[in-house]
């Protein structure tokens, strides 16, 4: 499992006074600022949130320290994680997009396919792309072509198209 996770990222400055937009990838939108300080990339730096209102595409917050509009824009781009164990262990049917990252790829027979390389959204669904020694796969990543999620065992089970297997 990764020691962060990716909770959201700064889409932009809002207003006059240093509020950001964040892009989030919670469930609830608001639970980007619910499990403590959140840090860049890097891990260099830290960034106190606090949630004004919900916004198309994520929510409105302040960040302690930022207080004008142009220290807001120098922000932007900035993708916010938290610790791993910050957040609630998922149920047994659930998990963290991040915890999938570095499993194996298999087809139903058992055969290799690949590894995780990242999960995406563009806006139409979530994407799996898979790194197939090289070249990069992109499956949807729905019931029918991710058939098997095994955290335990290390690996996904997927169904893609028969043009991918050549």
């Amino acid at each position: 499992m990764p020691d962060r996770v990716c909770l959201g990222a700064i889409s932009g400055a809002r207003g006059v006074r240093g509020e950001v937009k964040v892009k989030t990838f919670t469930g609830q939108p608001a639970d980007v600022a619910a499990y403590g300080p959140l840090t860049d990339e890097l891990g260099e730096r830290t960034f106190a949130l606090t949630v004004t209102r919900p916004i198309k595409g994520g929510v409105a917050a302040t960040i302690e320290g930022i207080g004008d509009r142009e220290e807001a824009e120098k922000l932007k781009g900035t993708r916010l994680y938290v610790a791993r164990q910050a957040l609630p262990e998922p149920d047994n049917d659930e998990f963290y997009y991040a915890d999938l990252i570095g499993l194996r790829v298999e087809l139903e027979n058992g055969g290799a396919f690949g590894t995780v390389k990242s999960l995406e959204n563009h806006g139409a669904g979530d994407l799996l792309l898979v790194d197939r020694g090289g070249a990069t796969a992109i499956l949807p990543f729905t019931a029918e072509m991710v058939p098997t999620v095994d955290l335990k065992g290390g690996r996904l089970v997927v169904r893609p198209p028969a043009e991918m297997l050549d």
